[in-house]
Order: C-alpha cells, then structure tokens, then sequence
C-alpha cells in the first residue's frame, strides 16, 4: 500500500513538471520548492527548455520575469520603474533561477532591462524589442495590446515622397536639416493642409510616420497633408528653456513663409497643426499659445507642460485652438500632473480636445503606436 501510494505520488508530480506552462507557473514554483535541493536545478533546467520566450503570462495580467544563470541580487528596471533598477528577482534556491511577479492591465505595453551585477542587458528569453530614443530595449506586449495597422510599410499602396532642405536661422544663428513630406498625387492646383513635427526626424526614424501618413491617406482616413520635420538643434532650450521664444519666432517667422511658398499649402489656422512629444509637446504648445492664427491644432503627446504655457492659457481668453493630449500610465512621474492640471484648464476653458490615457510608458513604441489619433482628429476628410 505504501509502495502503491509512492508511486502515485511520483507519477503526479512527473506530470506536473512536465505540464509546467505560463498558466500553472506558481504551482511548479511550490512544487519545486517541496524537492531536496540537489534535485531542484534538473527541474528548473527542463521547465526553461520548455518554456522558451518569456516573461511568462498568466490570466492575462500576470508576469513573471525570469532571469537563469549564476550572478547576485540581479535587479530589473523599465517603465514600469521609472528607469531604475528598485526591482529585485526573488532566487530559488538550489537552482541558477531567479524572477520577479507583477500585474499589468492587459492592454498594456512596456519596455525594460536586466541589470545584471551592473551591466543592463535584453532578457536573453524575450525576442521582442524595441529600438527608440534611448537605444534598444526588450519589449512586453500584454494580450490585449494590439498594434495599429498604419505603422507598417505596404508597398501595394501610393506613398509620398520626401524632400530635404536645409533652412538657416537668423533668429536661432543655425542650420538645420528639414524634411517636407509631399502626399502621392500632390499638385500645386490644390491647397494642402500642414502639420509640423517637431523631433521631426526621429517621428520619421522610430515612429515609421511616413508609413502611417501614407496608409492614412491611402484608406481616405485623413485628408493628404504636407508635413513638416523640424529636428532641433539645442533641444533643452528651444523646446523648454531660454530659446523657447526665438525657436517660435524662426518657426513662425522664418521657415512657415519659406514652406508657404515653395509649397501648395492652406494657410488657414484650422488646416495647420503643431506636434511633438515630451519637451516637443511644450513647444508645440507653446507656439499655438502665441500663435493661434497660425496653427490652430495642437497635438502634445507625454508632454511637458511648463508654468509659463498652463499660466498663459489659464490667464487668457479662450483662443481658436483644438489639442490631443495624452498620457501614459508609466510615464516620467512628473509629467502626469503637470498633463492632468492641463487638461482640466482646457476642460474649464470649454476648448475642443481630446485626451487619452495609455497603459504605456515614455517611450517612442507608445507614441507611434497613437500617432494617428491626432491625424484621424484633426485632418478627417470634410
């Protein structure tokens, strides 16, 4: 009887180790935890065999990060962190397996790194990731992120075509290298709409917005627009500090009459949009504020917003300025309040926004991922 007990025993753990999957991870984990030491590492080895991507996912919110190999107090970071490495994998004794359990919504999507004995690294088991503004990250897509069609590349539809120019600065004593999107069939009979980017050239390198204008405009979801990719040159300053004023004027001043002429373009504020992220989202704020019968939209993704801009336009009258705003769960922690303190001042004010909060972090996956939202807003075929 005892003999049979044993063997019913052994056959049932046999069978839990070998069903071991992201639904049952918890259960191998005290499973594990009942075997002597010695015979823990050979379980452990057989579960990351078979269970070759990570981090595992359970009940469409859970996460288990799971790091393997002979190193101390390996630490993870990402957005989730703020960047910084407070997170600390739990060992299992008895193996080379160390992981950290969290909760995500499940339309999330995040990026993050191992911080191994100091060195930050790509988990080795997670082949998704993510070149943005920062370098290469690993990415987690939780089961109900979807991503956007618009973002991919079809060579089965009409594509715009990019100009480059180099403008010159009086106000700013600089040069800089600008890019004019042109919207496939585009003809000198007909006036187009304008959106500027600024951090122009990384919208084109790591947001794919050409893919997405082109596919836009292709699906007649926006009406073709010319867009304008300012990058800048002393970002800090022009976009949030000492330059703010001159950058607006060379914007205002200097490159929008030089595009007004070489292109077919609507000078009517209601067809001229600003846009940017980050400190580009405060400038892009901060031009429409002083300039609203220039670019009547405004679009300000993770923005910062500083005092001068919330001050400006809780202390003025209502102007003809429609805005999308959003904000990401994970985002820089300072930037929430600063965006939520905003949008009530619009709300208060009765301007025309829209504002959207996503379970992302600061990132140029999120915003490349919702970049059509403001087109779709502002540029809707009539």
């Amino acid at each position: 009887m005892i003999r049979l007990l044993n063997k019913v025993l052994v056959i049932c753990f046999i069978l839990i180790s070998v069903s071991v999957t992201a639904g049952n991870l918890e259960s191998f984990l005290t499973n594990l935890n009942l075997l002597p030491l010695n015979e823990r590492q050979a379980k452990a080895d057989s579960f990351m065999n078979a269970n070759p991507i990570m981090p595992l996912i359970e009940n469409d919110t859970d996460i288990f990060f799971i790091y393997k190999g002979k190193t101390f107090n390996p630490k993870i970071a990402g957005d989730f962190t703020g960047w910084t490495p407070s997170l600390s994998f739990t060992s299992i004794p008895g193996t080379d397996l160390f992981y950290y359990s969290t909760h995500f919504p499940s339309n999330s999507r995040v990026e993050y790194k191992f911080v191994i004995e100091g060195n930050w690294i790509l988990d080795p088991k997670n082949p998704k990731i993510f070149k943005g503004g920062m370098g290469t990250n690993s990415e987690l897509r939780m089961p109900g992120y979807v991503v956007p069609p618009e973002t991919s590349y079809y060579s089965d539809i009409p594509h715009g075509t990019t100009v480059d120019t180099s403008f010159f600065s009086n106000k700013l004593n600089d040069s800089r290298n600008v890019k004019i999107y042109l919207p496939s069939g585009y003809t000198v009979k007909k006036l187009y709409p304008v959106i500027l980017f600024h951090d122009g050239l990384e919208f084109i390198s790591l947001a794919d917005i050409l893919n997405i204008l082109d596919y836009l405009i292709a699906h007649h979801e926006i009406e073709p627009v010319i867009g304008v990719f300012v990058p800048p040159v002393d970002r800090e300053s022009e976009y949030a500090g000492n330059k703010m004023d001159n950058f607006t004027s060379f914007i205002v001043n200097e490159l929008m009459p030089v595009i007004d002429q070489r292109y077919s373009t609507n000078k009517d504020p209601r067809k001229r949009a600003t846009f940017g992220i980050s400190d580009g989202g405060n400038i892009a704020l901060y031009i429409g504020m002083k300039h609203p019968e220039i670019f009547g939209k405004i679009a300000a993704m993770s923005s910062d917003v500083k005092t001068v801009i919330s001050s400006g336009f809780q202390n003025s009258s209502k102007m003809n300025l429609e805005f999308y705003m959003d904000i990401g769960t994970y985002d820089i922690p300072m930037l929430i309040p600063m965006v939520n303190n905003f949008i009530q001042i619009l709300q208060n004010k009765n301007y025309l926004f829209q504002f959207k909060h996503w379970n992302e972090g600061h990132s140029w996956g999120n915003w490349k991922t919702h970049v059509s939202l403001p087109l779709r807003q502002f540029f809707h075929p009539d």
